[in-house]
């Protein structure tokens, strides 16, 4: 069973039963009511002994899995690690609609890359005849057609 975090402001909200509760930041989005999506934000919560059982019995409760580890500090204190999806405080703002192409624009991405759209035949030194001879055995011509 995978991992699902609840969505809330804070840590303390967070562990209670009525959060909702999503695995993916596409599903926390979907879900938070149009408010924005923050972060996947782990808070570390020292309660009182006293209010520990309630807090971990709030964790058991929810529908959420697996967002509450237990830790101890060094002074033998219970510290909670509670991992939420944190919501912000004010509305998400609506998406930009994306301006539809009105003409067709000349494709110019050879321009980016090279200097110059079509490659000339290369003029000057002739290519050394030794350079050919790479791998192996070959004939070689001289200039006037003998070998």
């Amino acid at each position: 069973m995978s991992h699902s975090y609840p969505l809330a402001a804070t840590a303390l909200a967070a562990l209670s039963a009525d959060a909702k509760v999503a695995r993916t930041r596409y599903e926390a989005e979907a879900a938070a009511d149009g408010l924005v999506v923050t972060s996947l934000e782990t808070e570390w919560l020292t309660p009182a002994r006293d209010d520990l059982e309630t807090a971990l019995a709030q964790a058991a409760q929810s529908p959420a899995h697996g967002f509450v580890q237990n830790y101890e500090d060094a002074a033998g204190n219970t510290v909670l690690a509670v991992t939420y999806w944190k919501l912000a405080k004010t509305k998400a703002k609506a998406p930009k609609a994306v301006p539809k192409p009105t003409d067709i624009e000349a494709d110019h991405t050879d321009d980016l890359y090279f200097k110059r759209a079509t490659k000339k035949p290369r003029k000057g030194r002739p290519v050394d005849p030794n350079q050919l001879d790479m791998f192996g055995a070959s004939v070689v011509e001289d200039g006037d057609g003998s070998e």
